[in-house]
């Protein structure tokens, strides 16, 4: 069956306050661990982020863990990780928009991330529970247009995402059949590089909430069936 609508919602710095936990992540190592170890595991975690292409902060933890496998304070670190309270760092009225947004359409979360520190803040935020258990995650999303179709076949796409870079990928492919949408949240939509990097999003937004105000009808494109010319 196809949808008329799927609205594909990120989560870091869309929906989730990602640039707060880090620095709660790096404040809390510094604490417990010391400055040096702080500052080790920032930099395995930032060099493996680098390689693979999405924050992978239990991994980090493993490779780190490898240098020092006489400091048992370090098996501590995950416990902190996957217990966090999450759903304090969502943005406000997040679920709201989550909610807001299935009136118009099918609402998917759509995020990179590891295969069990990413399900687990999507689970303990709530989204997983807001967006009906409609969650993908893969390492380049961008990439994955083909799968997310048949995961989700629609007529329209709407892509919310704080990066212009992915924005701009999923345009090139859907064409006519997405319609892209920046809530300026977070360092990568405040980049100055970034924003002349790519071209700007149909729509954009100061914060995600902003979209509570909105009359979807009246603002997003009315949908494309399937064979018609225009779709791209």
């Amino acid at each position: 069956m196809t949808d008329e609508r799927v609205f594909l919602l990120d989560v870091d710095n869309t929906l989730f306050d990602n640039d707060t936990l880090q620095q709660a992540l790096i404040a809390h190592l510094e604490e417990e661990h010391g400055e040096a170890a702080r500052t080790r595991y920032w930099e395995i975690f930032t060099d493996r982020w680098a390689k693979i292409g999405y924050a992978d902060y239990l991994g980090a933890l493993q490779l780190y863990r490898e240098e020092d496998l006489h400091d048992p304070r370090i098996l501590r670190m995950s416990s902190w990780m996957v217990d966090y309270p999450f759903g304090n760092l969502l943005h406000p009225k997040a679920l709201e928009v989550v909610a807001y947004l299935g009136r118009f359409g099918k609402v998917v979360i759509l995020s990179d991330g590891d295969a069990v520190f990413q399900p687990r803040k999507i689970t303990r935020s709530g989204l997983w529970e807001a967006a009906g258990g409609h969650v993908l995650i893969y390492i380049h999303k961008e990439e994955m247009t083909a799968d997310i179709e048949a995961h989700y076949p629609a007529n329209h796409y709407i892509v919310i995402d704080d990066k212009l870079k992915i924005l701009s990928a999923m345009k090139a492919v859907w064409k006519g059949r997405v319609t892209t949408v920046f809530p300026r949240q977070g360092h990568y939509a405040s980049d100055p590089a970034i924003l002349a990097a790519y071209p700007p999003a149909d729509l954009s937004v100061a914060h995600i909430a902003d979209l509570l105000g909105m009359d979807l009808e009246q603002v997003l494109p009315h949908p494309l069936r399937t064979g018609d010319p225009h779709a791209g």
